[in-house]
């Protein structure tokens, strides 16, 4: 089932290529709400090629310096949630920790600082190589 949607607002282009936007649609039934315009987005439920035509050239295009911005705040959240839902159970329980072996600790401590270098690899914020967690 497809939604009509005849009207948007407040299109902010979020790629230079400008193909994925957020955006408020008139929705029928729940009024003014946001909404994400992705060309990768399979679910028809809104027609993207229609929000598109709607939107046109009324958007505003956020700037490469605030996506790069953005990208490194969302890979730094992910990194700080590897340390506090992986390492730090780990890593802080005296039991777990002197259960391990040597290079098992070795792995975990290591594993520690590659997070911590994530912001340091040369791709960053857009080409991430996350670290394997130890088995």
């Amino acid at each position: 089932m497809s939604i009509n949607i005849s009207e948007v607002r407040n299109a902010v282009s979020q790629n230079e290529e400008q193909t994925i936007f957020q955006v408020e649609i008139n929705h029928p039934v729940y009024g003014w709400i946001p909404y994400r315009l992705d060309p990768e987005d399979t679910d028809m439920t809104v027609n993207n090629s229609d929000l598109r035509s709607l939107i046109g050239s009324n958007f505003t295009q956020r700037t490469q310096k605030e996506i790069d911005a953005e990208r490194s705040e969302f890979a730094r959240i992910q990194r700080d949630d590897l340390l506090h839902s992986e390492v730090d159970p780990m890593v802080s329980n005296p039991l777990r920790w002197n259960s391990l072996t040597d290079a098992q600790r070795t792995a975990w401590t290591q594993y520690r600082t590659d997070l911590l270098n994530v912001p340091q690899q040369a791709g960053f914020p857009h080409n991430l190589t996350w670290p394997t967690k130890p088995s």
